[in-house]
């Protein structure tokens, strides 16, 4: 197995994504890597800014992709706040923002800085919109030139209130 010197984080923000995040920082921490956080944004924000004739335009402005790189730049500081002592462990922390398709912008990132380890979290979504459109783990999986972790959350158990009562008695209970 070759070893891990580059792990790639991509994050929307989520709290799902906080999981994979915290898998990450103990992953890079125990193996010295580099921990590269990756954020995507939707270049379709640009759309929501009109034209100076006041209507939506198809043209995307090189000011607007700017302004949405600069506030997802900000809100990836944000996000990452709460996480500082997490990142001063790890030997090696770098942050990147990128717009684009999700999946094509991770596996092209991957390839250029030569990742050995995608760690991702998976996000709940129904099954109708898995079905037709596939999560974005299981399309980045197909495509990635490394191995792609998903750590999914762990599952609250809540304790049983009261006894368990058989609905029908057991026929082995007489024999």
């Amino acid at each position: 197995m070759k070893p891990i010197k580059t792990i790639l984080v991509p994050t929307d923000f989520s709290e799902s994504s906080r999981v994979g995040l915290n898998y990450a920082f103990s992953l890079a921490t125990e193996n010295g890597a580099e921990l590269l956080i990756l954020h995507v944004g939707n270049e379709f924000q640009a759309w929501e800014i009109p034209d100076e004739t006041g209507f939506f335009s198809a043209r995307v402005y090189r000011w607007q992709i700017d302004r949405i790189l600069n506030e997802a730049a900000l809100d990836l500081h944000r996000f990452l706040e709460k996480h500082t002592q997490e990142l001063r462990r790890v030997p090696a922390v770098r942050k990147k923002v990128m717009v684009g398709d999700v999946v094509d912008r991770i596996v092209d990132v991957a390839r250029e800085e030569e990742v050995n380890l995608i760690v991702m979290s998976p996000r709940a979504h129904g099954t109708f919109r898995r079905f037709f459109l596939g999560s974005v783990i299981d399309r980045v999986t197909r495509r990635a030139p490394c191995p792609v972790l998903s750590v999914c959350r762990e599952k609250q158990t809540r304790p049983l209130r009261g006894k368990l009562i058989p609905a029908m008695p057991s026929p082995l209970r007489n024999a």
